[in-house]
């Protein structure tokens, strides 16, 4: 799961927290294959009238990906080749590994088919709080550390997770245990939309691509309209974000879809100009960089000016800092301890943006009251 550490209205569908409006179902057979507008990371092709998805880029540096065959529940399923995965659909019952799956499963009103997951704790969908009180979700580990017999128990219909390197081990006893893994890789996405655009990735499982399509172009809409608040914008402030970590300060690179978001919001992220998605700098070159920046945006978990002082006395240091320009995306956290921005962020990227508006150009946004991010004191 992403909750550890990271550095990131639907109002015709719904409320900001409530749960999607049905529409009518439409079965794979009864729609071409999806349009995708930002989205790179997956693609979908009919084969002998079913879909074949792919994802030909599962990791960083991968040399190969998976594809996998949608077929009907009922029908024959067609000659393929060896390294295509059939999954039958639509799903009944689904076991998820990242927060970032969760709010998928709300957005298309498939919440009751999540049966496991590795630490519910890290859960915040008030929805998927419900069925987990209730007792209808197993509690499964974490990575290396999953309980194999429980899942096995269980015996969802697939496993939809993620991989950051080519270490198959788990989803090779998942496989052989007749359970097919679902690699979802949308956090490879360098545009925030692109990310959100594998709510269509998870719709197609589900037969309720209509419905994503519906979510996904709202989402959409309301993330250009907000953008176009600062087409204009001539002054931009200066930013950086991340933290250190284990003596690393990790900051997202230009191609990052937060740095993305930070031009969208009319912001000058002093390390836009970076080709990679990632950065590691010392606390040294940091400071030489961004020492008189005006705004510090997202810091791990940090709750208060205090507390990350107390961390290292250098980030005191900073202007942004010393000016109490310092904003975290912490305002929204589960009752069990989730943080909603890295469930949910990543699906509404619009939320986001009008946050880092309001925080950047007040001006922009006054009626606006920020909801994943909250000012440091």
């Amino acid at each position: 799961m992403r909750q550890i550490f990271s550095v990131f209205l639907l109002s015709t569908l719904m409320a900001c927290t409530g749960q999607p409006e049905q529409t009518k179902n439409i079965t794979s057979k009864e729609i071409a294959p999806i349009t995708l507008k930002y989205a790179k990371g997956f693609k979908v092709s009919m084969q002998d009238g079913h879909k074949l998805l792919e994802v030909p880029v599962p990791y960083k540096g991968a040399d190969s990906g998976f594809k996998y065959l949608l077929v009907n529940k009922g029908d024959k399923v067609p000659p393929h080749d060896r390294d295509v995965q059939v999954v039958k659909v639509p799903l009944e019952s689904i076991v998820c590994t990242s927060t970032t799956h969760i709010p998928l499963l709300d957005y298309i009103g498939e919440t009751k088919k999540l049966v496991g997951f590795p630490t519910t704790d890290y859960i915040s969908s008030s929805a998927m709080r419900q069925r987990i009180d209730s007792g209808k979700v197993a509690e499964l580990g974490v990575d290396k550390e999953m309980n194999m017999e429980k899942l096995m128990e269980i015996d969802p219909e697939v496993v939809m997770a993620y991989t950051i390197s080519g270490d198959y081990g788990q989803f090779r006893k998942m496989n052989q245990a007749g359970i097919p893994v679902l690699v979802n890789a949308e956090y490879m996405e360098d545009h925030p939309l692109g990310r959100a655009e594998w709510i269509k990735f998870m719709a197609l499982f589900f037969d309720k691509s209509a419905t994503a399509d519906s979510v996904f172009d709202a989402i959409e809409k309301n993330y250009l309209d907000l953008k176009a608040k600062t087409d204009t914008i001539t002054q931009k402030p200066t930013l950086y974000s991340g933290v250190v970590y284990q003596d690393v300060w990790y900051l997202p690179g230009g191609l990052n879809n937060a740095a993305k978001l930070f031009a969208d919001a009319g912001g000058h992220y002093l390390w836009q100009d970076s080709t990679t998605g990632f950065i590691e700098l010392s606390l040294e070159s940091v400071y030489e960089k961004a020492n008189t920046a005006d705004y510090w945006v997202g810091m791990a978990s940090f709750n208060n000016l205090e507390d990350i002082k107390d961390t290292d006395e250098r980030y005191a240091q900073f202007r942004a800092y010393q000016q109490g320009q310092v904003y975290n995306y912490n305002a929204r956290m589960g009752v069990t301890g989730g943080n909603e921005y890295l469930e949910l962020g990543y699906l509404r990227p619009d939320l986001i943006l009008a946050d880092l508006i309001k925080i950047l150009h007040p001006e922009l946004m006054p009626e606006h009251e920020l909801y994943f991010y909250k000012r440091l004191e």
